[in-house]
């Protein structure tokens, strides 16, 4: 794709999702089950969120810590509707709004105690997000990162021909393991969102915003894409999904 066309992607794919609580899969009541078993954080944790959208999770991090979260992304448009929805539940006091690159983010070795990034490690590939992220961490620093992730390694042809073009190096879980294994982490555990989560978080309100929004034809090349996505995901729900990978910064033996 030339610079030209992905800069009209991206714009089409942002003005699709104008608007929406989610800018991918996810769940609160799932991603709070998740924090209620993460014992070992500073009592005011520093907390990012990287890839944090509209802030979904950034504004669910700092209610549930009380805590300062440094929320990232790349899209203006999402980081002032995130800045908006922090006003109205009076939480712009915990809420540091970041426009920037998650690659080249500058901040000191060991300034984060929680790192948390739903759906967006993609955009690095997930092992290459990981080995820039590590170094922010804390020793015994946790890392909550959703990947989509291969379940099984039985997967049918149309849902590996669709996932080979839109994310070559998508893995299964052990793969991903090992990965992140390899990038300086312990593995505290793994989760898979429920498939329920993204019909009812994301699919539906997505679906919504493509029968109303006006069509131009970057946005309907989008739409086709996102409609395959949706029948495939109907289909073959049971062969992939977002995993949650919860992930301890390890010590890293340089010898």
């Amino acid at each position: 794709m030339s610079t030209e066309n992905q800069t009209e992607y991206i714009a089409a794919l942002t003005n699709l999702h104008r608007g929406l609580d989610r800018k991918g899969p996810g769940d609160s009541g799932f991603s709070r089950d998740i924090l209620s078993n993460l014992s070992t954080l500073p009592l005011n944790p520093r907390i990012a969120d990287l890839g944090c959208g509209s802030g979904a999770s950034a504004l669910l991090l700092a209610q549930h810590y009380q805590s300062t979260v440094m929320a990232v992304d790349t899209s203006s448009v999402f980081i002032d509707e995130l800045k908006a929805r922090a006003n109205q539940l009076g939480l712009e006091h915990l809420i540091i709004p970041i426009q920037g690159d998650m690659a080249k983010l500058g901040w000191s070795v060991g300034s984060v105690d929680l790192l948390w990034s739903e759906g967006a490690a993609y955009n690095l590939g997930f092992e290459q997000a990981l080995k820039i992220w590590r170094p922010l961490l804390a020793n015994s620093g946790i890392a909550v990162i959703s990947e989509l992730s291969w379940f099984t390694d039985d997967v049918p042809e149309p849902a590996i021909a669709f996932w080979q073009n839109a994310y070559p190096t998508m893995g299964n879980e052990a793969e991903n393991i090992d990965r992140a294994h390899r990038s300086g982490f312990s593995i505290l555990s793994t989760r898979r969102l429920p498939s329920q989560s993204w019909w009812v978080n994301y699919y539906k309100p997505l679906r919504d915003q493509m029968q109303q929004i006006e069509i131009t034809p970057s946005i309907q090349s989008v739409i086709r894409e996102t409609e395959e996505e949706m029948r495939l995901f109907e289909k073959f729900s049971d062969f992939y999904g977002y995993t949650f990978y919860v992930l301890q910064a390890a010590y890293i033996n340089l010898i």
